[in-house]
């Protein structure tokens, strides 16, 4: 009895054993413009197949099935396949979910595959495969670099070009990445419209277009590399086939490509000669410190203006500040720039304005300043002097005057001749109230109305003392204000698309200036991150502001609606009010 029993197992098994559903990929560590091939098989002729979401990938081709079947020795065999082509959407590990199939009444399922993706890589040809051998052959995305050694705060250009070759048409392209700068203050140049254009490349001719163009200030030396631009692009590839009347048949396709990272090896700059004053000027300046008026009348202010004209790292270096005797009250400066940046780097002007009041009567000196910078041209550093400047207060106190006056009985001195004045006794009044007064409609008016106005007191005390203590209430409405206040600008350009998301972006960088007491230099993706977060603020609002900052770029060129426009601007003040509540 035990034999049959053990026999009647094995025979459930093996009948068990015989139905196989399974998912097999071509790979499980691709490169972000990489496909992948999932094909579901299953050795019996199931029903109901129930594919994954495939969470993270875009589907290019499939489902495609294929089934076969034969007799080898007197065996039949059967196999039945699912067949998908995806790309995937992100870095990253990604996961593919179970598929599902029906047979005889019971659910099969495949195991989950865990995906590893990476960066873009340069991909090999699929000979297999004469799409690609044509995208391949014909699509390329090229990052020109101006200078692969530059100085710290040396500017160099990043100019991003899509080549391809006259027999195939692009329909669209998206971005997968953007090139990340970590390490360097970049500005990318407005480019108004995509104009394609002929260059020989690879020893032939082909057209391209200028996608983006970047300027960079390294930040720092070493070695730093810039993460590559990434394109999704639809193109239209001919075939070897032809219509009825000749035409070469065209078929739609899809190409992702990279540009590939690119290393830039900086220099540091030298501390050979290195002035103490120096602030990081790079480039070739002219210093000024002009004074408005140098005499002045008592109670009078001058401006005192410090400025810097050239070609160089305008927004990344400080000017110096001026030193003045105590004589003279100076205030905190009113900082301007006046910089335009094209493909060779900044240029314009820079000012710090101070407001400067005499306290005195006299002549004082404001000290020679020093603007130290470095020069590209000839690899050393130059420093500029500014004359003395003389002020010259023609009145008012002295400083000795200011010392009597300040003493300890200056205010309470009062003259002996002034000690007792004369008194009137009687004086001249005339009364002024007039009988009918008494029993008027004014009289009446002014008896009762205290007793109206009362009841508006008490009602508005009470809402007043519900709003203070609506503390939430209250820092929320304070917070959209501010909000506000800093996207007003953005605001009044609410009709012109390219120049309110340029002033929104402004408006942005505007906050955590303000909120952060961070300079433009640092602010890079990671870093204002990091900053962010270590403030108490919600990972998820960063992450919302770091996507709305990116986005101004891109969406200032892309259609948009004047809806649309007014969502990014209520999320921006939404944004912008979070973190206002949240950093500490």
């Amino acid at each position: 009895m035990k034999r049959y029993l053990i026999l009647l197992l094995l025979s459930f098994q093996g009948l068990m054993a015989q139905v196989q559903f399974e998912a097999r990929v071509s790979k499980t560590t691709l490169g972000l413009n990489e496909r992948l091939r999932i094909d579901f098989i299953m050795n019996v002729d199931g029903d109901n197949f129930v594919q994954p979401s495939f969470d993270g990938f875009r589907i290019v081709a499939g489902p495609s099935q294929q089934v076969s079947q034969s007799w080898i020795n007197g065996r039949s065999s059967f196999e039945k396949v699912y067949s998908y082509f995806l790309l995937p959407n992100q870095k990253g590990s990604l996961v593919i979910r179970q598929a599902a199939i029906e047979y005889n009444g019971q659910i099969y399922k495949t195991s989950p595959i865990k995906i590893n993706v990476t960066a873009a890589v340069a991909q090999e040809r699929d000979p297999n495969d004469p799409q690609q051998i044509s995208a391949d052959d014909n699509l390329y995305l090229v990052a020109d670099i101006s200078k692969t050694t530059p100085y710290i705060n040396e500017p160099i250009t990043v100019v991003y070009k899509l080549y391809f070759s006259h027999n195939i048409g692009i329909t669209s392209w998206r971005e997968l990445n953007k090139p990340k700068y970590n390490d360097f203050w970049s500005q990318n140049i407005d480019i108004k419209q995509l104009v394609a254009e002929e260059a020989m490349f690879k020893g032939e001719r082909y057209r391209y277009v200028v996608l983006r163009k970047t300027v960079l200030y390294p930040q720092k030396s070493g070695k730093l590399v810039i993460e590559p631009l990434s394109l999704d692009i639809d193109v239209q590839l001919p075939t070897n086939r032809r219509n009825m009347f000749g035409q070469v048949v065209i078929t739609e396709g899809n190409k992702r490509v990279s540009a590939g990272s690119k290393t830039i090896y900086v220099k540091a700059l030298p501390e050979t000669n290195k002035p103490e004053g120096f602030s990081g000027a790079v480039g070739r300046f002219d210093f000024k410190v002009t004074p408005s008026k140098t005499t002045l009348k008592n109670g009078e202010s001058l401006e005192l203006v410090v400025s810097a004209a050239g070609s160089g790292n305008m927004k990344l270096f400080t000017l110096p500040k001026p030193v003045v005797p105590n004589a003279l009250e100076m205030y905190d400066p009113v900082h301007d720039e006046k910089v335009n940046t094209t493909l060779s780097g900044m240029s314009g002007k820079v000012s710090d304005t101070y407001t400067i009041i005499p306290q005195y009567k006299g002549n004082y000196a404001i000290k020679p300043m020093q603007f130290s910078y470095f020069d590209l041209n000839t690899g050393s550093y130059k420093t500029i002097t500014s004359p003395e400047i003389m002020v010259n207060v023609l009145d008012g106190p002295t400083p000795s005057d200011a010392n009597v006056a300040s003493g300890p009985t200056a205010k309470n001195k009062v003259s002996a001749n002034e000690q007792f004045k004369y008194i009137k006794l009687k004086s001249n009044f005339t009364s002024v109230i007039k009988d009918d007064f008494y029993g008027s409609n004014l009289y009446y008016a002014l008896l009762f109305l205290p007793f109206l106005i009362l009841p508006i007191i008490v009602l508005a005390k009470k809402k007043k003392e519900a709003l203070d203590g609506d503390i939430t209430g209250n820092r929320i409405r304070m917070n959209n204000k501010l909000a506000k206040k800093y996207l007003s600008q953005a605001k009044k350009q609410i009709n012109n698309k390219e120049a309110f998301y340029i002033a929104l972006e402004k408006a942005m960088h505007n906050f955590l200036k303000a909120k952060l007491h961070i300079e433009t230099s640092e602010m890079s993706k990671d870093n204002i991150k990091e900053i962010l977060l270590s403030r108490n603020a919600n990972s998820e609002s960063v992450q919302n502001f770091i996507n709305l900052t990116e986005n101004c770029e891109f969406a200032r060129y892309a259609p948009a609606s004047s809806a649309s426009i007014q969502q990014d601007f209520d999320k921006a003040v939404t944004i912008i009010s979070e973190l206002e509540k949240q950093i500490v």
